[in-house]
C-alpha cells in the first residue's frame, strides 16, 4: 500500500492531464496545468477534478480491457501469450512469486485514491448535497476495489483512510469477514445516497445494488442476492438490449445503454484504451484463444445440446444452426476478417486452439495494424441487466427452485432480439438442482470472455472439477492450483509488510 506522501503524489498526478469518460459533464474535461496539493480543494471543480482521478483508476489491470484475460484463468480460453502467466497457473503452478500482481496492486492504487478524496473532500466549499452523491460514489468504488481484492485473496489489509506514515501501513491483514463486512457497509451508503437514475458513466443507485447482489452471490447469501438483484429489477431503470448481442461490447452503441449498470469509461480521441487495447492485444495479435469446451457448450437453435438426442448437430458442418452468441462471440474458423481493400485479415500469430475472441472487437476499424493502432473506446462492462437476472435466477433457485420468475428472467435473456433462443424447457428444468446446472450454463454463455467465469467458478468451488478434463494445445493437463479457492500474496508485498501473513497453505 501507498504511503500517506505517496498517495498524495499519486492522485495528484492522476488529476492533472488525465481524465474519464463518463457523462458530458467534468468526466470529459481534460485537465492540462499542474496542480498542488496546497492550492487543490479550494473549489467544486476542484473536487469534480479529484473524482474524476478516482474513476481513471478503473481502467488498470483487471478493471481495465485486461479484465477480459480472467476468463484465461479458467476452461473458456487459453492466454495465448501468457500475458499474465496465466498458462502457469491453470496448470496448477500458484506460489507467491507468479501470482500476477495486477490482482493486488492496481486494487489497492484504486484505494489510496478513494481514500486521499474521502479524507480531504471536506475542506471545499462544494455543497453538502453534492458532497455526499461524490462520497457516496468514491465508496461504491472502493468496495468495488475491496471486492476485487476479497476474491483474489480472501481477508486483505483494510485501509479505510490514508496511512499518517510508512510505518503506519504496515498492518496484518484483516480477515475475510471483515473485509466483505466493509464492503457492505460501503456499498448501503452508497444505495442510499447515489442518486436513483439510468446509468450515465457514474456509480449510481443501481449499479452500487448490482454489486451488492453480486457480492452476496459470492458468499451463497442467496435471500440478500435475491432481495438486491430483485431490487435492480423492480426499480425499472434497465432492461435487455434489444439492439443486438454483439454491439453491447462496442462503443457506438454503449452510451445510454440500458442494459449496461456500471463500467470502465473510455472515450476517443483524448481518452482511449492506449496502444495496448483490445483491437492489439485481443484482434491484432489473438491473445485470448477460446477452447474448444466453451465452443461445445453453445446449444443448438432448437435449445438442444449438442450431444443431445434430435439436436441436428452435425460433425461435418459444426457451426450451423448454433446459438447465435457463439459467433457474436468467437470467431471460428469457417470465418474471414475482411479488410477494406478486399484481403482477408490473419492474426499476427497462429491461433493455437484454431479460435479467437470477437466479443468486444470493433471490425469496423479493420485493418487492425499495430503500426497504425486505431482508437479503442470500448467501454468495459462491470454490471449488466443480464447479468443481475442470472444473479436473480441462481439466488432464487437456491432460496426455493424453480419458479416462473426464474424462467421468465432467463427467458428474457435468451430472447432478446439478434439471440431469440428458445425458453427454457420447464418440463426438463424442473428440479431445483436441474435448474441450478441450466442457469451456471447459461451464465457461461451469456457472459463468456467478459472476465466472469473465473470468479464464477471459484465461487462455486468449480474450477478444479471444469478444469481437470481439458489440456492445453501442448497437451498438458489443466488443474488448480489455489489453495482454499485464494491466492498467494505477492512475496513484494510480503517482503514490504512483514506484517502481512501469507495465505495457508502456500
Amino acid at each position: 500500500m501507498k504511503t500517506k506522501q505517496t498517495s498524495i503524489s499519486l492522485i495528484i498526478l492522476i488529476i492533472i492531464g488525465l481524465f474519464t469518460a463518463c457523462q458530458k459533464d467534468f468526466l470529459d474535461k481534460n485537465p492540462t496545468t499542474a496542480i498542488s496539493a496546497e492550492a487543490f480543494w479550494k473549489s467544486d471543480a476542484d473536487v469534480q477534478l479529484a473524482l474524476t482521478g478516482v474513476y481513471k483508476r478503473l481502467q488498470n489491470g483487471f478493471l481495465g480491457h485486461r479484465k477480459l484475460w480472467l476468463d484465461t484463468y479458467s476452461d473458456n480460453a487459453l492466454d495465448r501469450h501468457s500475458f499474465y502467466g496465466f498458462g502457469n497457473l491453470t496448470q496448477g503452478i500458484v506460489n507467491s512469486s507468479n501470482v500476477p500482481t495486477a490482482f493486488y496492486d492496481i486494487p489497492y492504487q484504486g484505494i489510496a485514491g478513494c481514500n486521499y478524496f474521502l479524507d480531504n473532500v471536506d475542506k471545499a466549499p462544494t455543497a453538502e448535497a453534492s458532497k455526499t452523491i461524490y462520497k457516496a460514489e468514491v465508496r461504491f468504488l472502493r468496495a468495488m476495489f475491496y471486492f476485487e481484492l476479497e476474491q483474489a485473496f480472501g481477508g486483505v489489509i483494510l485501509y479505510k483512510s490514508v496511512p499518517a506514515s510508512v510505518e503506519a501501513a504496515k498492518i496484518k491483514q484483516s480477515t475475510k469477514e471483515e473485509v466483505l463486512k466493509f464492503v457492505h457497509d460501503e456499498l448501503d451508503f452508497a444505495i442510499a445516497n447515489l442518486p436513483d437514475v439510468a446509468y450515465n458513466g457514474h456509480a449510481v443507485k443501481g449499479s452500487a445494488q448490482a454489486l451488492q447482489a453480486k457480492v452476496y452471490l459470492t458468499e451463497q447469501n442467496w435471500p440478500k442476492a435475491v432481495e438486491f438483484a430483485n431490487a435492480v429489477i423492480t426499480g425499472g431503470k434497465y432492461q435487455i438490449y434489444q439492439g443486438g448481442y454483439s454491439n453491447l461490447f462496442l462503443s457506438a452503441t454503449q452510451q445510454s445503454n440500458p442494459e449496461i449498470i456500471f463500467s470502465t469509461k473510455y472515450l476517443s480521441p483524448n481518452n482511449p484504451q492506449g496502444n495496448e487495447g483490445v483491437l492489439v492485444e485481443v484482434a491484432w495479435y489473438g491473445s485470448i484463444a477460446p477452447y474448444q469446451n466453451l465452443v461445445d457448450e453453445y446449444e443448438m437453435t432448437n435449445g438442444k445440446m449438442i450431444a443431445e438426442t434430435g439436436s441436428g448437430y452435425n460433425a461435418a458442418n459444426p457451426y450451423a444452426n448454433r446459438d447465435p452468441r457463439l459467433k457474436f462471440t468467437i470467431k471460428v474458423p469457417t470465418e474471414k476478417y475482411i479488410n477494406p481493400d478486399g484481403s482477408e485479415f490473419k492474426e499476427t500469430d497462429p491461433l493455437l486452439t484454431t479460435y479467437v475472441q470477437k466479443k468486444y472487437i470493433d471490425l469496423s476499424k479493420l485493418p487492425f495494424d499495430r503500426t497504425k493502432i486505431p482508437v479503442t473506446d470500448q467501454n468495459i462492462i462491470h454490471l449488466r441487466y443480464a447479468d443481475v437476472l442470472l444473479m436473480y435466477a441462481e439466488a432464487k433457485n437456491e432460496v426455493s427452485g424453480p419458479d416462473l420468475t426464474i424462467y421468465d428472467a432467463l427467458d428474457a435473456i435468451r430472447t432478446r432480439k439478434s439471440v431469440e433462443m428458445p425458453r427454457v424447457d420447464q418440463t426438463v428444468y424442473n428440479t431445483k438442482d436441474k435448474l441450478r446446472d441450466f442457469i451456471l450454463h447459461e451464465r457461461r454463455i451469456e457472459l463468456a470472455l467478459e472476465g466472469q467465469r473465473y470468479y464464477d467458478l471459484k465461487r462455486r468451488n468449480l474450477t478444479d472439477t471444469k478444469l481437470t478434463p481439458l489440456k492445453n494445445p501442448a497437451g498438458v493437463p489443466l488443474k488448480f492450483g489455489e489453495k482454499n479457492n485464494v491466492l498467494p500474496f505477492p512475496q513484494g508485498e510480503l517482503d514490504k509488510n512483514k506484517q502481512l501473513q501469507q495465505n495457508p497453505l502456500y
